[in-house]
């Protein structure tokens, strides 16, 4: 074998172009030679390294092909954007320099470019994680290349506590039976989660009663809202949820109020009494109206609320008859709720009206034909992870010789009979209106709730 040792090879002009060999050669660097670079390569490309900045950034920044960064979040979240115009073969690479990027995550930038085929920004949100990106086409653009504990950087998602939490497949469902707080710890993106979907119902109003043979109406259902689910999981809503957008949400906590119910009335000549609102963020669902008195003077209608209070039968009947309180009051888009029903006429066979429910207005009382008004049906979603009905009305009560009116689907209490007969509470947890009492106390209206459901992963 030939063997030439020189100190110094250089192009015959000082000018020109060394060239090592011909096309097909193979140069061999044996194993312990070393080669020190002092101008610049090029050709060479990169071989899956990078050259670590060892400055840790506590800012955002914009990151150049070729250098990894340690990334400082322990004052707050940082962005890194990735290079513009990037070519195939660029690299990046980000480590969590405190172990902190779950309190404070880092988000990084496409700057216009795909990040694993999508069009999103990724976010790396595990503490103690580094990450690895190498630019590879317009079609997937930046692929992280090593990384074993996110898959995919395209989606983020809505990190929540909050009331009691159930899972149903890929999303989370927060259930609130009385007062609490849900609090967003930390917020997704569009390809992940950032708005949740709701379902405040407030609590109903009672059911009026009556000493003698004057007859109490059903309590209103409370006010029913709710979003139309395409933001977790597209289950089976109401009538009411449709096209109705979800709500997004930040890093806070928002306080939760679950309306309880209205108080029973005692044997006596009182107006049913309302339902008290629950609130979710900018969501408010208004307490179900109280029934009409039997006795009241001048008839006192059914009071107005998330649905209205049935009308009692019996006692003074005012100009125009005795009529149920509104319903959708305040007015919201869909409605909340719906009238209580009418009972305009005072015999000695009293019938009493329905209290209104989500979807349907409470049944008149039919005097002629001894029929009682039973409550406005309630509405049924899916948002729980099965199907249940909320804000019925309570049904009227009944006289000797009637049937009571039964209470609308969604836990609304019946009304009392036979005569004297007790009406019967609304339903715990589902904002049903209280049945009508005869000659006995009527029933309390169903406390509300509040459920919130997401994508979680």
């Amino acid at each position: 074998m030939s063997e030439v040792k020189v100190n110094k090879i250089s192009p015959r002009t000082n000018c020109g172009t060394v060239q090592l060999g011909d096309s097909g050669d193979t140069i061999t660097i044996p194993a312990g030679a070393t080669i020190v670079n002092n101008g610049t390569q090029t050709g060479f490309g990169r071989t899956g390294t990078v050259d670590w900045d060892t400055t840790a950034k506590t800012a955002s920044f914009t990151a150049v092909s070729g250098n990894g960064y340690f990334v400082n979040t322990t004052s707050g979240a940082i962005t890194v954007t990735l290079p513009a115009s990037p070519s195939a073969g660029d690299i990046v690479a980000f480590n969590d320099y405190a172990r902190t990027f779950a309190t404070n995550n880092l988000t990084v930038a496409r700057n216009g470019s795909n990040i694993q085929g999508t069009t999103a920004d990724g976010t790396i949100a595990t503490n103690g994680q580094s990450s690895m990106f190498v630019y590879v086409d317009g079609t997937q653009g930046w692929v992280p290349t090593e990384d074993q504990t996110t898959s995919n950087y395209g989606a983020a998602f809505i990190t929540a506590t909050g009331g009691t939490v159930t899972t149903c497949g890929n999303f989370k469902i927060h259930t609130f039976t009385g007062p609490g707080t849900f609090t967003v710890c930390s917020v997704g993106n569009p390809a992940g989660s950032d708005t949740v979907d709701y379902l405040v119902v407030a609590g109903g109003g009672s059911g009026s009663a009556s000493p003698n043979a004057n007859i109490g109406g059903g309590g209103g259902a409370g006010g029913y809202r709710e979003s139309s689910g395409a933001a977790s999981g597209c289950y089976t809503t109401s009538p009411l949820g449709a096209c109705v957008s979800a709500l997004p949400v930040t890093a806070q906590g928002y306080p939760i109020t679950v309306g309880g119910g209205g108080a029973a009335i005692p044997t006596g000549t009182s107006q049913g009494n309302d339902g008290s609102n629950s609130v979710f963020s900018t969501i408010t669902s208004t307490g179900g109206g109280g029934a009409s008195g039997p006795a009241c003077a001048g008839g006192c209608g059914g009071r107005p609320g998330g649905s209205g209070g049935g009308s009692s039968g019996g006692g003074p009947v005012p100009a125009g008859g005795k009529v149920g309180g509104t319903g959708n009051t305040p007015p919201v888009s869909p409605p909340q709720g719906n009238d209580g029903g009418n009972a305009g006429f005072a015999t000695p066979d009293q019938v009493s009206a329905g209290g209104g429910g989500a979807t349907a207005a409470g049944d008149d009382a039919n005097h002629p034909s001894n029929i009682t008004g039973n409550g406005g049906a309630g509405a049924t979603t899916s948002i729980s992870g099965s199907p249940t009905a909320y804000a019925g009305g309570g049904g009227g009560a009944a006289g000797s010789t009637a049937s009571q009116g039964t209470g609308g689907t969604g836990g609304g209490g019946p009304g009392g009979y036979p005569y004297p007969g007790a009406g019967t509470a609304g339903t715990t947890n589902t904002g049903g209106g209280g049945g009508g009492g005869g000659a006995a106390a009527s029933g309390a209206g169903g406390s509300g709730i509040v459920i919130i459901r997401y994508k979680y992963q």
